[in-house]
């Protein structure tokens, strides 16, 4: 056999293996974006918006986040530690009818407590922490970037970040969602929720109409 000819096979067997590669990557890269797409929800949707409609980088981001932060295991709360946050977010709740604006900062601060104290990135940390937020609890991270911009301003010295108060009690709300993801026992955690006086489970559902009640007082107090 030619040399010629060898280097002539060589070349074909290169162009065929870089051929295959391509369309090995292209036939994965949807399947990738759909599963990046079920796995962030409306994050996949920041994402994009935030690149500018560049669906390959925003997946890119999302796929870096997966590896940075995919294998992070929550840690367990004790019962003693679930119910002294509990207390601590209907204190916030409370307070928001006299003192929004210091309500929402403590609703930021006890949330990025309680994620320091599951396992996540802690120590001021902050966007580390939402990176990791959102890589396991995607659809309830809006809530915690909207109060932080409220703790940040009133922190610059600003007045609330831009936000009225039916903003603030939107945040507030939006923000219990991811709370209450975090508190919840993990499949992993072998434990319970908490039971209220009766021996009930407290449900979402009897959570939401506290928050409610609270939130209306303040519209009544204001009418």
């Amino acid at each position: 056999m030619s040399t010629g000819l060898i280097i002539a096979l060589i070349v074909i067997v290169a162009v065929v293996v870089v051929v295959a590669a391509v369309l090995t990557l292209r036939a994965r890269g949807p399947r990738h974006g759909a599963s990046l797409k079920r796995r962030f929800g409306p994050e996949y949707d920041r994402a994009v918006a935030r690149h500018d409609g560049d669906t390959k980088a925003a997946e890119r981001e999302l796929a870096e986040r997966v590896e940075r932060h995919g294998a992070l295991r929550e840690r367990p709360l004790e019962p003693v530690e679930r119910e002294r946050y509990e207390v601590r977010w209907t204190a916030a709740q409370e307070r928001f009818v006299d003192a929004p604006r210091e309500a929402v900062v403590e609703a930021d601060r006890l949330l990025a407590e309680l994620a320091g104290a599951r396992g996540f990135p802690a120590d001021g940390h902050y966007e580390d922490q939402l990176a990791a937020l959102s890589v396991h609890h995607a659809h309830h991270v809006e809530g915690y970037r909207r109060v932080h911009r409220v703790a940040q301003a009133r922190a610059d010295g600003a007045h609330n970040g831009g936000m009225g108060t039916e903003e603030m009690r939107e945040a507030m709300v939006e923000a219990r969602a991811l709370f209450d993801d975090l508190l919840r026992p993990s499949r992993h955690d072998g434990g319970r929720h908490r039971t209220d006086a009766d021996g009930d489970r407290t449900s979402p559902a009897r959570r939401d109409h506290h928050t409610s009640s609270v939130f209306h007082r303040r519209q009544a107090k204001e009418s």
